[in-house]
């Protein structure tokens, strides 16, 4: 929480004006979309809710967006915007893809599988428990749940778009198909206090239980196929099949009374992070259990589902270890446990009546066994005097919520910064004098290509700043930048570098696709792949090449705009880090092909065409230091270090050139090496030469 916290202040200031809700497409937009003999109604609310006519003008469902009710951000941190068209019983008629920004569906898989991933809704009720994913094992049937075949390699987007979905479609049924407009949903009062224990939880109703025998598990299979596939049941009928308990652990008082100290804490410690989710325990000591086998952490659990007012209410374990207090009874703790969770923004609201389901499955056959199910239920609801109700329902703003989204990322990515920050601020000189400093660095390299490009699609890019140029020229909005917290995490430090060290934070120690360039450096010399030695002059005509490309982008942006997502193309970055390589042959081969060169001309990409490299040149003027020791011998008559620069970043004078300098720390590493650096070498040579005096000041040391 505490790296979080800094994340959220740093960026705060940056989102004083942003609350922007999206508007609705207008009506020619979405009529056209309607099919035959359907026709588009009149607009029934001010978030565009239509009516849905059937051939006859008839009423006969609701047609709406899902961007202005459930503005979600996506992966990329725009909103994903569908058009939903629900019939008045619930069911899904049309679920179309309108609008989107995700980079892997954008460039990359292309928009088919996207499209494709909607249809699936066609014909399910909003009632069923729909999840993205498949059962896991291949098992899984007979429970509840009703399982969506995602994308591969667009889990996050697939996702965040179904959430999207459910919140506009469960907003709208809630509110249309009911007859009244639903009220903002309890939440637990974190004033309100009481002193309970658990027997006081039971007497006053605050625990739901539900036992059901094994008679009375063979009475609801009596006369179908499975009737005999439970020989226990038969065998034991008064023994007990399933002993569930519930809990709504979302007050403190209540949670206090039924969990152990460090459960509790923790459970504290998530409901601070996750704010609009209510934990709820479930517990059940016979020999159902809760899950099963093929049952992962941190999903949708497979036979139980809860559902309140007609709607389903998504439960997903929150992965939490559960410890039980000390006076609930030693069966409770002896049992299984759960704490779910569910968002109580998708209108769950714990201080009504909800139910909650738990099917006893059964197999008849061997090979290709029939499976069968019963739904066992209870009905709970935890008493008002522990919630309270907000007059207004009033929605997290978007650059928010995409930081509650990657809360975990960003955590871990501000260690990540200040650990290397620190580092290279303070220890600089240590560090490249480690005898083991070359790992060290390809480890930090390795883990900046893994965890911030490939899983945090933190990936710079040029097209950031130009976008921000054209919205300066077009005096728009920068809210944009807010959509993903975690690349705003790194162009800040990115920034802060140009102050401290000039480019070479960000293009040494931070860039995923110059990691990638450097790992095929080192492959290419393990290989013995023989190496391209650029001679001094071309070096340094070739690397006026990137300011002229980063130019042609400049103007590009400013006089043929429609054309400048092709023109960034010239970026490697989209094939090799946002979509590792799934996209189009020629895109594919581009980034191969520098990879490749790499093995032989050391980071030729970097060094001589990146547009993004000469942009942070031009940043590095920022600079205020001069970072890098130096002696009066660097340059004349010492060579070594411009000898052992292969970014060509050292004159012969000795003096460093920022704007190239990649801050690798291979001639901070000579600088202070007795045995590398010449004139430490020689120093060292003339001081045994000299005779050393003892005595008194004439006497001559004896041989």
């Amino acid at each position: 929480m505490g790296g979080l916290r800094v994340i959220l202040a740093a960026l705060a200031w940056l989102s004083l004006s942003f609350q922007a809700t999206a508007e609705p497409s207008d009506r020619d937009r979405i009529a056209e979309k309607i099919i035959a003999p359907m026709s588009l109604g009149e607009r029934i609310s001010e978030d565009g809710v239509y009516e849905l006519l059937n051939s006859g003008g008839q009423h006969s469902g609701y047609v709406f967006e899902t961007e202005p009710l459930a503005p979600l951000p996506g992966f990329s941190g725009a909103p994903i915007n569908v058009l939903v068209v629900l019939d008045l019983e619930g069911r899904f008629i049309s679920v179309r893809l309108l609008d989107h920004n995700e980079p892997i569906f954008v460039s990359g898989l292309g928009q088919a599988p996207f499209h494709a991933f909607f249809e699936q809704y066609e014909g399910h009720s909003i009632s069923e428990s729909l999840v993205v994913g498949t059962p896991y094992g291949g098992g899984g049937a007979g429970g509840s749940l009703v399982y969506l075949d995602g994308v591969t390699k667009a889990t996050a987007s697939v996702r965040i778009a179904h959430e999207s979905v459910l919140a506009a479609t469960l907003q709208v049924a809630r509110e249309k198909m009911q007859g009244i407009s639903a009220g903002p949903p309890a939440h637990p009062d974190p004033d309100y206090s009481e002193d309970l224990d658990w027997q006081a939880l039971v007497d006053e109703g605050l625990v739901g239980h539900l036992r059901v025998s094994n008679a009375e598990i063979d009475d609801r299979f009596a006369g179908t196929v499975w009737a005999d596939d439970d020989p226990d049941a038969t065998d034991y009928p008064e023994e007990t099949y399933l002993d569930l308990w519930v809990v709504d652990l979302g007050p403190p008082s209540v949670a206090r009374a039924v969990l152990d100290g460090d459960t509790f804490a923790d459970l504290r410690r998530f409901m601070e992070i996750s704010q609009t989710d209510e934990p709820i325990l479930v517990v059940e000591t016979a020999r159902h259990g809760l899950v099963s086998e093929d049952f992962v952490r941190n999903t949708s659990p497979d036979w139980i589902s809860a559902e309140q007012g007609g709607l389903p209410v998504a439960l997903r374990d929150a992965d939490l270890y559960v410890g039980l207090a000390e006076d609930v009874p030693e069966e409770l703790k002896d049992g299984r446990a759960l704490i779910l969770r569910t968002d109580r923004r998708l209108g769950f609201d714990p201080a009504s009546e909800w139910t909650l389901s738990v099917q006893a499955v059964r197999e008849h056959g061997m090979f290709q066994p029939e499976i069968g199910s019963a739904e066992l239920s209870l009905t709970h609801a935890t008493p008002e005097r522990f919630f309270t109700r907000p007059g207004q329902v009033e929605r997290l703003p978007q650059w928010l919520e995409a930081i509650y989204n990657r809360q975990g990322d960003l955590i871990i990515l501000g260690a990540m910064l200040g650990v290397m920050l620190s580092a290279l601020l303070f220890g600089q000189a240590r560090l490249a004098g480690l005898s083991a400093f070359t790992p060290i660095r390809l480890g930090v390299l390795a883990a900046v290509l893994g965890f911030i490009g490939w899983w945090g699609q933190g990936q710079l890019s040029i097209v950031t700043p130009l976008a921000t140029l054209q919205s300066t020229l077009a005096g728009g909005s920068f809210n944009f930048l807010l959509y993903d917290p975690f690349s705003l995490a790194i162009w800040g430090a990115t920034i802060l570098g140009f102050v401290l060290w000039g480019r070479g934070l960000f293009c040494g120690w931070l860039c995923p696709f110059g990691a990638m360039q450097e790992f095929a450096h080192h492959l290419g010399r393990l290989l013995r792949i023989p190496q391209i030695e650029m001679p001094a002059r071309w070096d340094a005509r070739l690397k006026w090449l990137k300011y002229v490309v980063l130019a042609a982008l400049v103007a590009v942006t400013l006089w043929l705009p429609q054309h400048m997502d092709k023109a960034a193309e010239v970026e490697p970055f989209k094939t090799a880090i946002t979509t590792f390589f799934l996209r189009e042959w020629y895109y594919a081969a581009y980034a191969i092909f520098w990879l490749l060169l790499g093995m032989m001309l050391f980071k030729g990409f970097c060094r001589y065409v990146c547009p993004l490299g000469a942009l942070m040149a031009i940043g590095g003027a920022l600079r205020l230091r001069r970072w890098i020791p130096r002696r009066v011998e660097c340059g004349s008559p010492c060579q070594l270090c411009r000898v052992e620069c292969q970014y060509g970043a050292i004159e012969k004078s000795g003096k460093i050139d920022y704007a190239e300098c990649f801050q690798c720390l291979d001639c901070v590493s000579i600088h202070d090496d007795e045995t590398r650096c010449v004139p430490l070498v020689l120093k060292g040579r003339a001081e045994k030469r000299r005779p050393r005096v003892t005595g008194h000041p004439n006497t001559v040391p004896a041989e």
